[in-house]
């Protein structure tokens, strides 16, 4: 009999370790921070567990966390749509977004002291992640405010999320930074520093997705992964009423309840598959992605494209946005569309 058990004990264990494992990188952010009480609730692990999968998240600066997907040292990863093209797509990593989780509606600002106006900006030194949404939202400003010529006398101070506020706040004589909440939070409360512009003017432009290396999707367990992470996701989604699953959210990264709800009043979050199904099969999605590839192409992003035609998006109806041969970046609701109607 002990025998028996022990030789059971071996075979759970063998089936285990044979389970497919998938690694997903998040960083601190609004519509992120899910992602990590996903895993510590154990609703990730149910939902793997129903597919046969092993899935675990692992926490990055965002930087290094797109340089990790690059490198394929991770499986998913949470970016921006613009990241997804200036970064693997860019680099010839063909990578499908499967969860459009949602748009920063006002979470990313630039921000200014001593009553610094935005046509007073050239000329002047402006602290950012560089060729991430910042720079394209410092950008944006501009040209809405009729300073497009002007955008290449802004110096750019390339800081890391990680350091930013902190070096705005303690350095007095920096005037200009652009960054993303909790941050921008963070750095409203010193004295004499104001929001000029911010990500509301601009709705629907700055996404917040989940990728992934559109190889894995092709395989079998890469398909159960998926499933597994969408259905853990919109799970949680449903859960983020309650005031406790908000505050264990927030807590994963040293946050609070109300900075945690404060945050999320400037995020448009898709929080069902519903609502999101509308938002990525609509028409107006493609036009504003037009425009942050137009962006990352004017900026040298796109790796080696000759035209901005070279780095192609396809869309979820199947449509193609520059030449069909060179698809590098993909809109897929499969996984959704299943979330939606109840079959994960």
């Amino acid at each position: 009999m002990i025998r028996f058990i022990v030789l059971l004990l071996f075979l759970a264990g063998e089936l285990a370790a044979q389970k497919p494992k998938f690694t997903v990188g998040w960083s601190i952010y609004v519509g992120w921070n899910p992602y990590q009480y996903m895993e510590k609730s154990g609703i990730l692990k149910k939902w793997a567990d129903k597919y046969g999968v092993d899935i675990r998240v692992q926490r990055f600066d965002y930087a290094p966390s797109l340089d990790a997907f690059v490198a394929k040292n991770i499986d998913a990863c949470t970016m921006t749509n613009m990241e997804a093209l200036d970064m693997p797509a860019a680099a010839g990593v063909d990578t499908t977004a499967i969860i459009t989780g949602d748009y920063s509606n006002g979470n990313d600002a630039v921000l200014v002291r001593n009553g610094l106006t935005l046509n007073k900006l050239p000329g002047k030194k402006v602290m950012l992640v560089e060729k991430t949404v910042s720079q394209y939202l410092l950008e944006r400003a501009l040209t809405l405010n009729g300073l497009k010529d002007q955008i290449k006398r802004v110096t750019l101070v390339n800081t890391s999320d990680s350091d930013i506020a902190t070096a705005f706040i303690t350095n007095t004589s920096q005037e200009a930074v652009v960054t993303w909440k909790p941050l921008v939070s963070q750095i409203l409360q010193t004295k004499g520093v104001t929001s000029l512009f911010n990500s509301s003017q601009v709705p629907g432009e700055i996404l917040d997705l989940l990728v992934v290396r559109s190889e894995i999707l092709q395989k079998p367990e890469g398909q159960k992964f998926a499933k597994a992470i969408t259905g853990a996701w919109y799970e949680v989604m449903g859960q983020m009423k309650s005031d406790k699953v908000l505050a264990a959210i927030a807590a994963g990264s040293q946050d609070t309840l109300a900075s945690y709800k404060e945050q999320l009043s400037t995020t448009n979050l898709f929080s069902t598959p519903q609502s999101a199904l509308a938002f990525t099969q609509s028409g107006d999605l493609k036009q504003k992605m037009d425009l942050v590839r137009q962006f990352c192409f004017d900026h040298h992003l796109l790796g080696d494209a000759k035209q901005v035609n070279d780095v192609a998006i396809r869309y979820a109806d199947g449509s193609i946005q520059g030449n069909k041969d060179r698809v590098r970046f993909r809109f897929d609701t499969s996984y959704t569309q299943l979330a939606a109607q109840g079959k994960l």
